[in-house]
């Protein structure tokens, strides 16, 4: 284990090197680590004699990067936002990382905090919070306590694979199902179907929407982009699994990627439509921080031959910049390209019947009921 730490240290360099191309590891979607930017000092790979050594340029390493997931104590499980262009006030994330790699992730740089790189670390080193639920229950039951839709899946996807073994998504969802409690669900993994028996009493209440992210039909595109997430057919058929169980589902088409998924985004839309979804979304591609040399990797690893014709279209929607991070733009760019897909999208769901009718409705928050506090105190009377 300690030399597979270092051969990946060894793989580190500096975010602003653009360097050969990365490595396609089978499963992973980084093909490089790019370094922690909160480190005062840096790390230059030395032959000690004791780790592997590094694999030639373009080829598999020797020896895979495993999952490992670690316990992760937290004080308070309910995150709020503020943000304007943001559709929720309050959110929830029990895990940090993701292992599903999807190369284009926005939340990759948070991984830094735990003096982790956002590349390969952000989704082979994970953290679970088992305590979820017994925190949520302590939120919940406080005087003070305000009801308004939680969502989960803003920062990781609440069923990555590890969520079959955790379960602490599950076990959120019997606390929220426990207090009727509004909440919506956005994921790329089919593993939302093991929950129905939670989520469509809850839906039926008008207390639950799930939305599928589909970024695209073809299935390798999606093995490259997004290796470890439910195949796009999968995702279909399990909006189609929630729209038959009496779920109010939509599809998000995000991230939109110039010239690389943005020709599909009628074809999800179709798709979804006729598998039972009534809303839909999109995003445009977003490179905050070190996601912008990680994508950049990616594609001089998968598509060199197009790599600079779709960061060209990148910087025209930002400005001349990888990321802007303006509210009101960051979500959707702006110019021509960015008028073309929200005009595509608004055509397409018109003609589709998308965004009209029951999805639209509001989570019911008159239906919350608090649990009761497990703090020594007098019991309720009622």
């Amino acid at each position: 284990m300690l030399s597979a730490i270092a051969y990946n240290r060894s793989m580190a360099r500096n975010p602003a090197d653009p360097g050969p191309a990365g490595i396609a590891r089978h499963g992973r979607g980084a093909t490089l680590d790019p370094a922690n930017r909160f480190r005062r000092d840096t790390r230059e790979a030395v032959d000690d004699g004791w780790a592997p050594p590094p694999p030639e340029p373009g080829t598999e390493p020797s020896r895979q990067v495993r999952t490992t997931v670690t316990v992760q104590l937290a004080r308070t499980i309910i995150a709020r936002n503020d943000s304007p262009d943001i559709p929720f006030t309050q959110s929830i994330n029990p895990y940090q990382g993701c292992e599903h790699g999807c190369i284009y992730c926005y939340a990759r740089p948070s991984h830094a905090y735990l003096d982790l790189s956002p590349g390969l670390d952000f989704e082979t080193k994970l953290f679970a919070k088992p305590d979820a639920a017994k925190l949520l229950r302590a939120e919940l039951a406080k005087p003070g306590y305000v009801c308004d839709p939680i969502a989960l899946g803003t920062n990781t996807d609440p069923y990555q694979p590890i969520e079959r073994e955790w379960k602490v998504t599950r076990s959120i969802l019997e606390v929220l199902a426990e207090t009727r409690h509004p909440f919506s669900i956005v994921t790329k993994n089919a593993l939302v179907e093991r929950d129905l028996d939670l989520i469509a009493p809850m839906a039926a209440a008008g207390l639950a929407r799930v939305y599928l992210s589909i970024t695209t039909l073809d299935a390798d595109l999606a093995r490259k982009l997004e290796p470890r997430a439910s195949a796009p057919a999968r995702r279909v058929n399990a909006l189609r699994a929630l729209a038959g169980a009496g779920v109010p589902t939509g599809v998000m088409v995000a991230p939109v990627i110039p010239q690389l998924n943005d020709r599909d985004l009628e074809a999800i839309l179709e798709s979804a439509a006729a598998a039972g979804a009534t809303q839909a979304g999109w995003i445009m591609l977003r490179l905050p921080r070190e996601v912008a040399p990680l994508f950049r990797d990616w594609l001089a690893t998968h598509y060199p031959d197009r790599a600079a014709h779709v960061m060209s279209i990148v910087n025209d929607l930002r400005g001349g910049r990888d990321y802007d991070s303006g509210f009101g733009t960051r979500m959707r760019g702006t110019g021509v390209f960015a008028d073309l897909i929200a005009r595509r999208f608004e055509v397409a769901c018109r003609r589709l019947g998308l965004n009209a009718g029951r999805g639209r409705t509001p989570l019911d928050r008159s239906r919350f009921r608090p649990p009761a506090r497990d703090d020594g105190r007098q019991a309720s009377l009622f």
